[in-house]
């Protein structure tokens, strides 16, 4: 399956994921790259279309239940906690690396002048 043909199907199978006729659509880079990871995990075996579909419904559930518009804004939020939960519950990661990255790329963004590029140094990763 191409890449074309799996984002097609990612966005067939996962129901209301913003998108247009020519497949999903994204408001923001990081939705792009978290949908873009979603679909490389899922290529290299690491959780099956109805494993990630449960993960997603979950993830939705939960923000609805906490109190979620349901305005579709928050879809991507939802996407990247239902890839957080399943890369942990996989073992592939855990939490504190999680936090680990999201930090530093928080550091990283806070130096950054606006507009340009964000890249991670070593020294992002410092307490």
């Amino acid at each position: 399956m191409s890449a074309g043909d799996a984002a097609l199907h990612a966005a067939k199978i996962s129901a209301g994921i913003p998108r247009d006729d020519n497949g999903p659509v994204f408001r923001e880079p990081w939705e792009a790259q978290a949908f873009a990871m979603t679909l490389a995990l899922h290529e290299r075996g690491l959780f099956s279309w109805p494993e990630w579909s449960e993960a997603l419904g979950l993830a939705i559930k939960r923000a609805q239940d906490a109190g979620d518009p349901d305005t579709g804004e928050t879809y991507y939020h939802h996407w990247l906690a239902a890839l957080e939960w399943l890369v942990t519950d996989k073992g592939a990661t855990n939490h504190q690396t999680l936090h680990r990255y999201r930090d530093a790329w928080d550091h990283a963004a806070d130096r950054t002048p606006h507009g340009q590029p964000i890249a991670l140094r070593p020294d992002d990763f410092a307490k």
